[in-house]
C-alpha cells in the first residue's frame, strides 16, 4: 500500500468534499480516504499496481 495527500482547489463546502471522497473511493484501488476541506487537502491510501497518484488527480479534477 502508499499513502499520497492530493492538493484539492476549490473545495468550499461539505458538498466539495463528499464528491471528492465519493470520486476517490470509486476507484479500484483506493483503499482509504480522508478529506480535510479546511486545508484543501485528500489523504488517499491505496494500492499502486491498481491506481496511480495521476488518476485519482485527474477523477477529482473533474468534479
Amino acid at each position: 500500500m502508499e499513502q499520497t495527500t492530493l492538493k484539492i482547489e476549490g473545495m468550499t463546502c461539505d458538498h466539495c468534499k463528499k464528491a471528492v471522497d465519493e470520486e476517490l473511493r470509486n476507484l479500484q484501488g483506493v483503499q482509504e480516504v480522508k478529506v480535510d476541506e479546511a486545508k484543501g487537502i485528500a489523504d488517499v491510501t491505496y494500492n499502486n499496481s491498481e491506481v496511480t497518484a495521476d488518476s485519482m488527480k485527474e477523477a477529482v479534477e473533474v468534479q
